[in-house]
C-alpha cells in the first residue's frame, strides 16, 4: 500500500497550482509529497504547504496518484528516471498526466507498461480555484478512483470527464482560452482609456465586465446570444459597438483562434 497519496513531479505554475488545491482538501501534509528538478522551487512548496518533497524517485515509489507535471520534451528523461522505480512496485497506483500532447496510448507505450492512467488538461485560473480541468481515463482505472480523484482536486475548479478524443477540442478553448481572453480584457481597457478613462480603472472596469458576464452564462438558463440582445437597446450604443466589432470580423477571428489552437494540438500530439 502506497505511503503517500499524492505525490507531483513538476512543481512550477500549473503543477504547484494542482498541489496547492490537493492540500486544501487533505487532513495532513503527509498525505501531500513535491519533487522538482529545481529542488529549492520544491522545497519552497513543499514549506508552504507543510507537506513532504523529495526526489522524482521518492514521488515514483511511495506515491498512490503519481502526478507528472512535466514538459513534453522532458517526459523521455523523466519515464527513463522513474520506471524502473514503478516496475518493482506491488501496490496499486495510478499516473495523473498534464503533460500535453501526450495520450494515454502514448504513455502506456513509454512506460512499456499498462499503469492506470488519468489524463488531464487543467487551465491556468487552478490557481485560484476556478479552473477547468477536462480529463479522460484508461480502462484501468476504478469509478472509485475517479471519485476520489475528483475529490481531491474540487479547490482548484471544475472537472468534466471526456472521451480522450476530444481532449484537443476542449484545450483548445478552455486551456488557450484564458490567453485570448486577456486579449480582449487588454482591447477593452485600451478602448476605455482612448475615449479618456485613467488606466487603472479602465482594466478593473474591462475585468469586473468580463467577469460578470461570464456568469450570467453559467447561471442564467439565457443562450449568450440572448443575452447580447438583452443589452443591445434599439439605436443604442451598444448595438453600435456590436456593430463595429462585427465589421471588423469579431467572432470569426474568435472562431479561427481556437481552431487554430485545435489543429496545432493535434500536430503536437
Amino acid at each position: 500500500m502506497a505511503q503517500i497519496k499524492y505525490g507531483f513531479i513538476g512543481a512550477g505554475n500549473m503543477g504547484g497550482a494542482l498541489a496547492r488545491a490537493v492540500r486544501k482538501a487533505v487532513p495532513s501534509g503527509g498525505q501531500l509529497i513535491v519533487a522538482d528538478k529545481a529542488a529549492a522551487r520544491a522545497e519552497g512548496l513543499a514549506r508552504a504547504l507543510d507537506c513532504k518533497n523529495g526526489t522524482n524517485k521518492d514521488v515514483a515509489a511511495n506515491a498512490e496518484y503519481i502526478f507528472l507535471g512535466v514538459k513534453p520534451q522532458m517526459l523521455r528523461d523523466l519515464i527513463e528516471e522513474i520506471k524502473p522505480v514503478l516496475a518493482v512496485r506491488n501496490d496499486r497506483f495510478l499516473l495523473v498526466s498534464m503533460v500535453a500532447g501526450v495520450s494515454i496510448a502514448d504513455l502506456t507505450a513509454l512506460f512499456g507498461a499498462s499503469y492506470p492512467v488519468i489524463r488531464i488538461m487543467p487551465n491556468t485560473p487552478v490557481a485560484i480555484g476556478e479552473g477547468m480541468i477536462e480529463y479522460a481515463v484508461s480502462d484501468q482505472v476504478f469509478m472509485d478512483e475517479i471519485s476520489e480523484f475528483s475529490e481531491a482536486l474540487r479547490h482548484a475548479g471544475k472537472l468534466d470527464r471526456l472521451d480522450e478524443n476530444l481532449i484537443n477540442a476542449a484545450t483548445a478553448v478552455a486551456g488557450s482560452g484564458p490567453a485570448f481572453v486577456y486579449l480582449f480584457a487588454e482591447a477593452l481597457a485600451d478602448g476605455a482609456v482612448e475615449c479618456g478613462l485613467p488606466r487603472a480603472k479602465a482594466m478593473e472596469y474591462a475585468a469586473r465586465t468580463l467577469r460578470g458576464a461570464a456568469e450570467m452564462i453559467l447561471s442564467s438558463e439565457k443562450h449568450p446570444g440572448e443575452l447580447k440582445d438583452d443589452v443591445c437597446s434599439p439605436g443604442g450604443t451598444t448595438i453600435a459597438g456590436v456593430h463595429a466589432l462585427e465589421n471588423a470580423g469579431f467572432r470569426g477571428a474568435v472562431m479561427n483562434a481556437v481552431t487554430a489552437a485545435f489543429e496545432k494540438s493535434k500536430k503536437i500530439e
